[in-house]
């Protein structure tokens, strides 16, 4: 005779609760988030901090959610479910960095992965200009990582007069790790340094051709999956790099700009990578 299956029969699956902006290209923001989590094997939860107007040429507007509407947005789903992470993009606004310290604060035991979203890949901003300052002074120390690109780490250590100095600036400001991310910066290679490990950490990568847009949030929300699925940061930060190196390889012309980052590669019928294999490169990290 069957059974009917009930709630304690069903299996746990990991959650992150992502709180970012809406792309409606799908290329980056929320879009992103959710695909890169889904593809580290965890449900993606969500809180929208805005709404914007962006193609993948370059983001032409935003209006921000109603910090409150973020607040219980977040709230909802922390009181619901069991988040392993949060993952923390696009807040445009002063009171959504306060908004989301606030939550922060009420459960300080989940790891928070920061990207520090301010500019668009195409050069548009993203965020008001006192929102650096709000998020070093309210966010930076309630974070495990922090994932700023070569724009966005200049901007919140603006006194640094090189890399070196940058990472250890930002380290010092409360987060846990800091991984300077080197997609921007000029060299034959990619090279991405983790700060709050020593001596700081190197991890390097062929450059490929073209631009990505959506490249950080994915990077940001696969550490995250990573970390809900009970792995170590810097665990973490090799997997999620290796796997957004791979989404950049498989990245399709879909619009008229930038790339997008493929992030359900494993999923092709043909020539998708197995996702149960050694992570490829591995000899990379330095």
């Amino acid at each position: 005779m069957e059974t009917t299956p009930t709630l304690t029969d069903a299996p746990e699956v990991p959650v992150v609760l992502a709180i970012a902006g809406h792309d409606p290209s799908g290329g980056a923001g929320i879009h992103a988030d959710i695909e890169a989590i889904v593809s580290q094997g965890v449900h993606p939860a969500t809180a929208i901090t805005a709404l914007t107007v962006q193609d993948t040429v370059n983001v032409h507007g935003f209006v921000a959610s109603d910090p409150k509407l973020v607040i219980d947005q977040a709230l909802a789903v922390l009181k619901d479910m069991p988040v392993g992470a949060i993952k923390i993009g696009m807040l445009g606004t002063v009171e959504l960095v306060e908004a989301v310290a606030t939550v922060l604060a009420r459960y300080p035991d989940i790891p928070v992965v920061l990207d520090p979203v301010l500019v668009a890949g195409g050069g548009g901003s993203l965020a008001e200009n006192a929102v650096a300052a709000a998020i070093v002074e309210h966010l930076f120390p309630r974070a495990t990582i922090v994932t700023p690109n070569a724009h966005e780490a200049r901007v919140l250590a603006p006194d640094a007069a090189d890399r070196e100095q940058r990472g250890q600036m930002l380290s010092a400001l409360g987060a846990e790790y800091v991984l300077l991310k080197g997609g921007d910066e000029p060299g034959e290679k990619v090279e991405n340094w983790l700060y709050g490990v020593e001596p700081p950490r190197r991890f390097v990568y062929e450059r490929l051709a073209g631009q990505f847009h959506g490249s950080g949030c994915t990077l940001s929300s696969a550490i995250a999956g990573l970390i809900a699925q009970g792995s170590d940061p810097i665990n973490a930060i090799h997997e999620g790099l290796e796997y957004t190196h791979q989404t950049l390889m498989h990245a399709a012309a879909i619009g008229r700009g930038q790339l997008i980052p493929h992030r359900l590669f494993w999923a092709d019928d043909e020539g998708g990578a197995d996702m149960n294999d050694e992570p490829p490169g591995s000899s990379r990290v330095h």
